[in-house]
């Protein structure tokens, strides 16, 4: 089999207990891998707590992974988030995707709750379930340290080990498994680590076609203003976006009260970039290398962390946020999640934390001690113990990041709609809306979106299961990378049929929501951006969005998914009608 291995690697973790599997080809067909794979092996398993042990944490990588294809080091890990109860997947890169490809597998399916700490060890003549008691308690970066001679290491901190709702797995120490608290579940089976030291090769099923496409791809990124320009993600990173969201008015300030932060620019990407004399970095063999690192070696914070702990929580310090961002990382937490969350608290209390208490503050959430035990349920469950569920700023549970929809209406549908929650990666409209010169009756109008969001929902899934980095897709299409999978594969793959996969992974991604409860109802924006207007100037204006417009495009939403009036299926059999 030409980029598919074939083969799923069962784990049960009670019994200790491994298996090599069959994977149907139509599964694999259908379905690529990635996201796709994970959301559909877990058809039998949606409905159970994140938290029972039979509940699977599916790493999933994709039939691109292992060729040298560009941006396509990269795998899913698939379950059900403890935080927002959704089906989750979050997609990472790094050489553990292409050493867990090299065992020969396409999932790694583990189930179960081992009864002391243990780490998973995969190669591809043993698998190992190892004691871990000396290393539970430690932060990631000593995990990593100490397993590395065991290959590529995924792990969790203290947060995950003690259940922290919003607790991320770290991969290899820089990549981060963040949002969803996938942590969460993984900690819940006393599952500290997996390593993995595949060698296996993957097949080409075309490799005069996979090069010639491949050359094509790389001179689409290297035309991109967005990825190579001269203020693009390779020189600056993710970064570059707080002082174009400054000037866009869409700074989420004092947990979404403002929308603008006059110090933003103490932490902007030039200011970084002279503070820290910054490196370049990324995932494996990815020539965007999109990450930021310092002279020493230190991993410095992605645009949402700045934001979070920069204006959200009222803070212009950015060793401030450089230290919030270190201690997520060591103790294995959302950064997002942490600092929303502590923007609400700070709300409700009336003070926001200061630049001294946050390194303490986010300790106390990862041992869940003190005011950390109710901050660690995340910030819809704070608010609701504190008595102002109003002020909790997520949608289905999880908390926006950094882009406040009253600036950009697609993104303010595209939060409502998305399976996982408060998303911005589920449609990521900022292409549409912000990477480019705004056009103020698109971004300030509902006009068209519920078509935009539904397409770039569907194309988002199969790029996630393709599995390749979205950020690819600033330079190339669905175009390029159908005739690389096509290359890789030896079935033909059209822009048009990876669409349709991206569909029925989205609409399977809602049937399992309906199913567990979730309506219309957990599909809207809290009420503040409906009633209160940000922070305008500079000749723009930002109001309350219009709540009659915004359900009026969730209804033309619906009809365009085939969902009735409540965002559910009137087809009960949905599922047994896909493949």
């Amino acid at each position: 089999m030409n980029g598919w291995n074939g083969t799923i690697l069962r784990v049960d973790l009670t019994t200790g207990k491994s298996s090599f599997d069959e994977i149907p080809r139509i599964l694999l067909e259908e379905y690529l891998g990635g996201r796709g794979l994970g959301v559909r092996l877990m058809r039998e398993y949606y409905q159970l707590d994140p938290f029972d042990p039979a509940m699977p944490l599916i790493f999933a990588v994709g039939p691109l992974c292992g060729t040298g294809a560009p941006a396509s080091a990269h795998l899913s890990i698939v379950s059900r988030s403890p935080l927002t109860d959704t089906i989750y997947d979050f997609s990472a890169g790094g050489r553990f995707p292409w050493r867990l490809k090299a065992i020969g597998v396409d999932a790694l399916f583990i189930t179960g709750s081992s009864p002391c700490p243990v780490v998973l060890s995969v190669a591809p003549d043993k698998i190992e379930i190892l004691p871990a008691d000396h290393l539970w308690g430690c932060d990631t970066p000593t995990t990593v340290a100490a397993l590395k001679d065991l290959g590529s290491v995924a792990a969790i901190g203290p947060a995950g080990e003690n259940g922290v709702l919003f607790a991320n797995i770290m991969i290899d120490g820089g990549n981060s498994v963040g949002r969803g608290g996938l942590g969460a579940v993984m900690g819940s089976k006393n599952l500290k680590a997996v390593t993995v030291n595949g060698d296996h090769k993957t097949s080409i099923a075309d490799p005069a076609m996979f090069d010639k496409t491949r050359q094509d791809i790389m001179r689409l990124f290297k035309a991109s203003p967005v990825i190579f320009g001269p203020l693009g993600l390779s020189e600056f990173g993710t970064p570059v976006l707080v002082d174009l969201i400054a000037q866009r008015r869409m700074v989420p300030t004092e947990n979404f009260r403002k929308t603008y932060f006059e110090h933003s620019a103490n932490y902007s990407a030039p200011t970084i970039k002279d503070a820290y004399d910054t490196r370049k970095s990324g995932c494996y063999d990815c020539p965007i290398q999109c990450m930021k690192i310092s002279k020493t070696g230190k991993p410095l914070p992605e645009y949402e962390t700045l934001s979070g702990f920069g204006a959200l929580n009222n803070i212009d310090d950015l060793h401030t946020i450089i230290t919030a961002n270190d201690i997520c990382n060591k103790l294995g937490m959302d950064s997002i999640s942490a600092a929303a969350t502590l923007s609400v608290w700070g709300e409700i209390r009336g003070a926001f934390p200061t630049a001294g208490e946050i390194p303490g503050l986010l300790s106390d959430i990862a041992l869940r001690r003190g005011d950390g035990k109710s901050l660690s349920l995340g910030s819809r469950r704070l608010a609701k113990i504190l008595e102002h569920p109003e002020l909790s700023m997520s949608v289905k549970s999880l908390e926006l990041p950094g882009y406040d929809p009253r600036g950009a209406y697609g993104m303010a549908l595209s939060y409502g709609t998305s399976n996982h929650g408060g998303c911005h990666l589920s449609a990521y409209p900022i292409s549409h809306e912000i990477l480019r010169k705004p056009v103020p009756t698109n971004r300030f109008s509902f006009s068209g979106k519920a078509r935009i969001i539904s397409i770039a929902e569907d194309t988002n899934a199969a790029v996630n299961s393709l599995v390749a980095c979205q950020f690819a897709f600033f330079g190339a299409s669905l175009e390029e990378y159908a005739e690389l999978l096509t290359a890789v594969t030896g079935v033909s793959y059209s822009p048009q049929r990876l669409s349709e996969i991206g569909r029925r992974i989205v609409q399977t991604e809602r049937f399992y929501n309906c199913n567990n409860g979730f309506t219309r109802a957990d599909d809207i924006l809290p009420e503040r951006f409906f009633t209160e207007q940000g922070s305008s100037g500079d000749d723009i204006s930002i109001q309350p969005l219009d709540k009659v417009r915004f359900e009026e495009e969730l209804d033309k939403y619906y009809r365009i998914r085939g969902l009735n009036k409540n965002g559910c299926f009137d087809d009960a059999d949905f599922l047994q009608k896909q493949p």
